[in-house]
């Protein structure tokens, strides 16, 4: 079970229509629009065997192909510094490399620090980050147990550019949009009333959505208290327009959505193929060291971009990272493994013209403030 149309924001991030003809499917009953790809943003993890985070890494130090095209690294950034384009790109720095003897939390005191010009900056700066949190009648026990770990989450990324908290059960209801006032998203937090069954993926689906829009580094951070038992969406259509437009996904999921194996095994790949992780709390306690782990996973993520070298492939590209440097084979790297071309949702121009006239499952466009969607 598929539905027909996603975001034209393909492989991260920044896409445009082709000048030339549109390339047309080769489902022809359909008016569907291919788009090229302008540059492809990657979110990247680099950790020692124990888990701890590598930082001090240069562009020098990653190889990328897509395809096994080798490609061109275009901006780089670390943490939350300013990206930076490849032609004021300072030489590798082997001795800033964390050793293995250092914990995430060293990391992240030590590195909090300085960009290349000496200046202090956050390294959640620049991050866009979507809070969805299960409302559905699944969360009856545990309920202000999990708004007390999301409060906290959100008071411990204080610094970051902006957050979305939006809740979900059948419908999803985006309480607030982007902000940088965390007030605003507290006040979210705490309005939101449990009820109704669980429709996840057709609200992940629309969560993701919003996020693709968004240049720069974007995370979705779910909070699952069981499986999914309303949608109408595949989790594989979710997985594949995060891999898509970059977006990472984090879910947070109690142990009855692990009881359930079909739940857990989709979560486990889902949050995978997009670079994220998934977490299975016993309880409060394993909830905010989850949402710890992912406060300190979204710090230590290096943002690398490149534009596409020229590739006939149209459908499925995948991407290698692979680390370049002296002792360096030895790290690990988490990222997305690829992505899909996908397909361009029609402007009202368009679609009066005639250019494309599909719409995707809601018939709906993002909502830029508080709201309910459903299918």
């Amino acid at each position: 079970m598929k539905f027909v149309l996603f975001v034209a924001f393909c492989s991260g991030l920044v896409v445009a229509a082709s000048g030339g003809p549109a390339t047309p499917a080769q489902d022809k009953s359909s008016s569907r629009i291919f788009v090229n790809v302008v540059l492809v943003q990657l979110n990247v993890a680099v950790t020692d065997r124990h888990g701890n985070y590598i930082t001090g890494l240069r562009p020098e130090n990653f190889d990328i192909t897509e395809d096994k095209i080798s490609e061109k690294i275009a901006t780089f950034e670390e943490g939350g510094a300013p990206g930076s384009g490849m032609g004021n790109a300072a030489e590798p720095d082997r001795s800033s490399v964390s050793p293995e003897a250092a914990s995430p939390a060293e990391n992240a005191k030590d590195e909090a620090g300085a960009n290349a010009a000496g200046a202090s900056v956050s390294r959640l700066a620049g991050a866009s980050v979507f809070i969805l949190f299960d409302s559905s009648d699944y969360m009856y026990r545990g309920f202000v147990f999990a708004q007390d770990a999301i409060a906290g989450f959100v008071r411990s990324i204080e610094q970051a550019d902006r957050i979305a908290y939006y809740s979900y059960s059948r419908n999803l209801s985006r309480a607030t949009a982007l902000t940088t006032d965390r007030t605003l998203v507290m006040q979210g937090v705490r309005s939101t009333v449990a009820g109704d069954e669980a429709a996840l993926y057709n609200c992940l689906l629309l969560t993701v959505r919003d996020a693709a829009q968004l240049r720069g580094r974007k995370a979705v951070v779910v909070f699952s208290n069981g499986p999914d038992n309303a949608s109408s969406v595949p989790p594989e259509d979710v997985e594949e327009l995060a891999q898509s437009t970059g977006t990472i996904i984090y879910i947070i999921s109690t142990r009855q959505a692990q009881d359930d194996p079909l739940s857990s095994a989709v979560f486990e790949r889902m949050s995978k193929g997009t670079g994220g992780k998934a977490y299975f709390a016993k309880d409060w306690r394993d909830e905010n060291l989850a949402f710890a782990s992912i406060r300190e996973d979204l710090a230590h993520l290096y943002t690398i971009s490149y534009y596409p070298k020229p590739n006939p492939n149209r459908g499925w590209r995948t991407i290698s990272v692979k680390l370049v440097g002296k002792d360096l084979g030895k790290y690990h790297v988490r990222t997305r493994d690829g992505y899909r071309l996908q397909e361009q949702i029609p402007t009202a121009s368009q679609a009066t013209s005639g250019q494309a006239s599909e719409t995707d499952f809601s018939g709906k466009q993002p909502s830029t403030g508080s709201s309910q969607e459903h299918p």
